[in-house]
C-alpha cells in the first residue's frame, strides 16, 4: 500500500465523511434541541455545535480541497473539466453558507447563554437567526450531496 494516490484518496474520503457527517449530525442535534425549547439545553447545544464546527467541519473543509487538488494532479485530470469546475462552485456555495451559519451560531450561543443566565425565554433575535440558519443549511446540504455525486460519477461533459 505504498501508492501515494490511495493514501490521499483515503484522507479525502475520511475528511468528506467527517465534513458531511458532522454537518448533518450537528444540524439534527441543533434543530431537535431547539424544537424542544429548553433554553439551558439550547445554550449547551449551541456551545457544542460551535466547537464541533471548528474541530471537525473547519479542518475537513481545508483538507477537502487540498487532497482534492492533489488527487487531480496525481491522476492527471484537467483541473478545469466540467465536473470538477462544478464541484469547485458547489463547494464555494457550501462554504459561504457555512461561514454565515458559524456567525449565526456564535450569535445564537451568546443569546441562549444570556437567556439561561437571566432565566428568560429565547429572544426574538435567536428565533430569527435560527430561521436563517435553517434556510442556509439547505443549499449547503444539496451542494455537498451533488459534490458526492460528481466525485463518484465523474460525468464527461
Amino acid at each position: 500500500m505504498s501508492d501515494p494516490f490511495l493514501w490521499v484518496k483515503w484522507i479525502h474520503i475520511l475528511s468528506a465523511t467527517l465534513l458531511f457527517g458532522t454537518g448533518l449530525g450537528t444540524a439534527f442535534h441543533m434543530l431537535a434541541t431547539y424544537v424542544r425549547g429548553e433554553v439551558s439545553a439550547v445554550a449547551a447545544m449551541t456551545r457544542n455545535t460551535v466547537l464541533a464546527d471548528w474541530l471537525f467541519t473547519a479542518t475537513s473543509g481545508v483538507v477537502q480541497p487540498a487532497t482534492g487538488f492533489l488527487m487531480v494532479y496525481l491522476v492527471g485530470y484537467d483541473p478545469f473539466e466540467g465536473w470538477l469546475a462544478l464541484t469547485y462552485l458547489l463547494y464555494v456555495i457550501a462554504g459561504a453558507c457555512w461561514l454565515k451559519v458559524v456567525l449565526l451560531q456564535y450569535e445564537m450561543r451568546d443569546l441562549a447563554i444570556a437567556a439561561t443566565e437571566n432565566g428568560e425565554a429565547l429572544p426574538d433575535e435567536f428565533h430569527r437567526a435560527m430561521r436563517l440558519w435553517f434556510i442556509l443549511g439547505w443549499p449547503a446540504f444539496f451542494s455537498l450531496i451533488t459534490v458526492f455525486v460528481l466525485m463518484v460519477m465523474k460525468p464527461a461533459w
